[in-house]
């Protein structure tokens, strides 16, 4: 995809539904977990359509922070509706949630945590955006949500505010807790062997890429092709959806006639592109021009302020064997070097890799939990050049094409490789690591919550009261009905 990495977004979307359901089925509500739910619990209640009813109602008040019964119906009505599955105690868990973020708040607001205007603007735009990436288009957000973008961005800023500041409070309490290795042993030590995790093979790799380029017929080529279908389209002779889905090479929009929903101020998308975008007028289409990417046409189809809806085109010139073999030829003498010690592969990946991902990794691959990364993450050319690889061996250079289309040569280093095994302190310690150092953040947060809480008024609905997640807060609750 030419304009923004799918499989980015794809994982983004992936584990913000992950995260927020394992948060539900959690046995014990884990206050490290909180600030995930912060932006699923600001943003539904905005896109929550539930039936009318007579009246609303206070379920639970911290200090001068209230929560409301519509508040939680929101947003179990928003998870139905994303098809995430709710737990018999849903509705317990959502309002410790709540609670737990008015608590950091309050203890925020106390201490005078910076929380600027633009940033939280910043947040609600890259949420807007998420939201109409999920709904297919603009349009179709605002008719689920029954409200303008403007209304939901109106909406959303006070929960927004609230999820930056106790981001920055929960920051503050945990920000100088470190772990020891005797801590990990003794965190390790407790788990029962049965409950140890199973790790399948998992492998390190670095690459080397070059991407030869295409002769400049092949360029001139591209952009015929386009200043014709310019021509097309402004003589009304052809839609420029319809020739979008047509002849354009960006698998990422060609299915819906080349269409984009962008914000001038975007960071996932292309500079260059993003600027042609906004010099047109509406209707107007651009004259050809080159990103990374390859040559392209941009339509302007609408615009409000800052946000736009485009249609694109892209063609992306050929590349022959006979560039090919330049790269080919190149990798090769890279790789001379590097058998022979002469050069090392980091300075090797910065001097001569063309990877945007890699290149400043030091050429390894990254994957959900660093540099290790299971056969299945990997694309299946990969693979194939791993079945003859050694730990610590560099394969020939290798052709293949990236999830764009674009054409390349490779050099794999397989760095390290681990056989399938029960978690161990050897080949896992960065792993479980970070599992103790999570452990005891969470001890902290939940000492915090358990020492200031009871400084809170604290007031708890009776429909709630019985929850077994809530029994701090009840407790809290009827120590502040004391004093």
């Amino acid at each position: 995809m030419p304009l923004q990495n799918q499989y980015q977004c794809r994982t983004r979307l992936i584990l913000t539904h992950y995260k927020t359901a394992s948060i539900l089925h959690s046995m014990k509500m884990k206050y490290t977990y909180i600030l995930t739910a912060i932006l699923f619990l600001s943003s539904s209640v905005a896109l929550a359509q539930p039936k009318k009813v007579l009246a609303d109602k206070i379920v639970a008040v911290v200090g001068n922070k209230v929560v409301l019964k519509s508040d939680i119906d929101n947003s179990l009505i928003d998870m139905q509706r994303q098809g995430i599955e709710v737990p018999a105690d849903a509705r317990c868990l959502t309002l410790e949630q709540s609670m737990g973020i008015k608590a950091l708040v309050l203890q925020a607001e106390k201490d005078s945590l910076p929380v600027t205007d633009e940033d939280v603007e910043a947040d609600i735009d890259n949420q807007i955006r998420y939201f109409i990436s999920q709904y297919g288009s603009k349009d179709e957000l605002e008719r689920v949500a029954g409200k303008s973008v403007y209304q939901l961005k109106e909406d959303f800023k006070e929960g927004f505010r609230d999820r930056k500041m106790a981001a920055s409070m929960r920051n503050k309490i945990v920000e100088g807790i470190k772990i020891t290795p005797n801590e990990v042993r003794t965190y390790f030590d407790k788990i029962p062997t049965d409950s140890l995790f199973l790790y399948e093979s998992e492998v390190e790799i670095g690459q080397i890429v070059v991407h030869p380029k295409a002769s400049r017929d092949a360029e001139e080529y591209c952009i015929e092709q386009l200043t014709d279908y310019k021509k097309q389209i402004e003589t009304g002779k052809k839609d420029f959806g319809a020739v979008a889905a047509a002849y354009s090479e960006d698998p990422g929009s060609k299915d819906n006639g080349g269409r984009y929903e962008v914000n001038r101020n975007q960071k996932d998308l292309d500079p260059i592109w993003l600027a042609k975008a906004f010099t047109l007028k509406e209707g107007q289409v651009s004259n050809p021009f080159k990103t990374k990417f390859g040559y392209h046409i941009i339509q302007l189809v609408s615009r409000a302020g800052d946000d736009a809806v485009v249609r694109h085109i892209l063609k992306v010139p050929q590349v022959t064997q006979y560039e090919m073999k330049s790269g080919f030829l190149k990798l090769d003498s890279v790789r001379a070097k590097l058998l022979t010690g002469s050069l090392e592969f980091g300075a090797a990946v910065s001097r001569y890799s063309e990877d945007e991902a890699s290149k400043f990794t030091g050429g390894m691959l990254q994957g959900r939990d660093g540099t290790y990364l299971t056969i299945d993450q990997l694309d299946k050319d990969m693979v194939t050049m791993l079945k003859n690889l050694s730990v610590g061996e560099y394969s020939q250079p290798v052709e293949f094409t990236d999830e764009r289309g674009k054409k390349g040569v490779r050099i794999v280093l397989l760095k390290n490789k681990t056989e399938p095994h029960r978690e161990n302190l050897k080949d896992d310690y960065n792993k479980i690591a970070q599992r103790a150092l999570d452990q005891k953040k969470e001890n902290a947060l939940e000492t915090w919550f358990d020492s200031r809480i009871r400084t809170y008024y604290i007031m708890i609905d009776d429909e709630y009261k019985s929850c077994a997640s809530m029994k701090k807060w009840v407790e809290a609750s009827q120590a502040s009905s004391k004093k």
